[in-house]
């Protein structure tokens, strides 16, 4: 999967832990994407500045996600 993605299946850039709350509430985060999506909240909980969500199947997404304005994935901070 691209990242986290929104009730119309868009791809969401950047979210908030109260964003991700908010998401959950609303059952747009379901499935394989919730033990994702508690794993990066527990490290940004923990003092990691962010964690991302990347699609695997684009080659260098790390380094897109690095060096590229728009990313690769859904960023996921305080």
């Amino acid at each position: 999967v691209e990242g986290v993605l929104d009730k119309d299946k868009k791809l969401i850039k950047q979210l908030s832990v109260a964003d991700i709350h908010d998401l959950k509430a609303k059952n747009i985060l379901t499935g394989g994407m919730i033990p994702k999506i508690q794993t990066c909240v527990d490290a940004v909980s923990k003092h990691v500045e962010a964690a991302v969500i990347l699609d695997g199947r684009i080659d260098h997404a790390i380094i897109l996600e690095l060096f590229t304005e728009l990313g690769a994935g859904t960023l996921i901070s305080k």
